[in-house]
């Protein structure tokens, strides 16, 4: 069951979907006031922040106290492939790369419904070889890491390497990922009324932005359908709670059956991407879990 605290951010989030006016505000609005947590968490001030130009990709290099320059967290943030920033997973990103003794790498992709598929995919990709090849940083000694539809771009990246013949990362963390864009999974149904962020009619939404027309199946736009043979260790975290509960198990139990090393954590009533949630117990060993999976990988 959700701690006091956890309950706390529940709530909340039950009462700004109920409050949702029919015609949302402009999306320049919605951008500036997105905070996925539902309350503000700015960077700390003790983490270096360095812009940097990605092979035109506009992101940052985040480098806590006693990080190493020699381990990179390449941290991609959700928010419906529509809205997200440093602003609004800045935080989350530093305080993973805190706890994993790593510095990180945080995109600034191009979102919909400006940019949609395969847009976003392609800026993930151009900040891959950036890292590999301009900056010279071994895969060995990257771990990707992506939440809700960064969740997506990272599976995506991870199946476009290995069809590519290329060197994989070290390790991937999904978090409450969004990897299927057809909306078949059958938490859509079952935990309709337990979200307490999203409704289905929201994610399809959302999905059919992103697809501007693609097939929903294409691995590339939806991880789920691909062959996940030979991808590297995986981290799962999901809440029970939530409507993409079914990407993050699917996912798990495809990759499995393919060979691959997975932990699939499920947070009983948990809400969506609820790492993000600074302050509960729930995020604080959600953050624990990630960092020791990283720090295991990237030695």
């Amino acid at each position: 069951m959700p701690s006091p605290e956890m309950r706390e951010f529940i709530e909340q989030f039950e009462q700004r979907r109920a409050a949702r006016p029919d015609t949302p505000p402009a999306l320049a609005e919605l951008r500036a006031g997105f905070l996925p947590a539902g309350r503000k968490y700015a960077v700390p001030d003790d983490v270096r922040v360095s812009a940097v130009s990605a092979a035109g990709v506009p992101a940052y290099w985040l480098d806590a106290p006693g990080t190493s320059p020699d381990r990179v967290l390449v941290y991609v943030h959700g928010g419906g492939f529509t809205l997200g920033s440093l602003d609004s997973h800045g935080e989350l990103a530093a305080r993973l790369g805190r706890a994993a003794g790593a510095r990180v790498l945080f995109p600034e992709y191009r979102l919909t419904p400006e940019y949609p598929y395969p847009a976003p995919v392609e800026d993930i990709r151009a900040l891959w070889r950036w890292l590999r090849e301009d900056q010279g940083v071994a895969a060995s000694s990257i771990a990707l890491a992506g939440d809700s539809s960064g969740g997506n771009l990272v599976a995506a990246l991870l199946l476009e390497l290995r069809d590519a013949g290329a060197e994989l990362p070290a390790a991937a963390v999904l978090l409450s990922p969004a990897l299927d864009m057809s909306g078949s999974g059958v938490s859509m149904t079952e935990r309709d009324g337990q979200d307490a962020i999203f409704t289905p009619g929201m994610l399809r939404g959302i999905f059919a932005t992103y697809l501007d027309g693609a097939d929903p199946r294409i691995p590339s736009a939806s991880p789920l359908f691909g062959d996940l043979t030979g991808l590297p260790p995986l981290l799962i975290q999901a809440g029970t709670a939530e409507l993409l509960l079914s990407d993050a198990e699917g996912f798990a139990a495809a990759a499995r059956e393919a060979g691959v090393e997975v932990a699939l954590t499920l947070g009983e009533g948990l809400p969506h991407v609820y790492v993000i949630m600074r302050d509960t117990p729930e995020a604080a060993a959600a953050t624990e879990e990630i960092a020791a999976f990283v720090r295991k990988r990237l030695g």
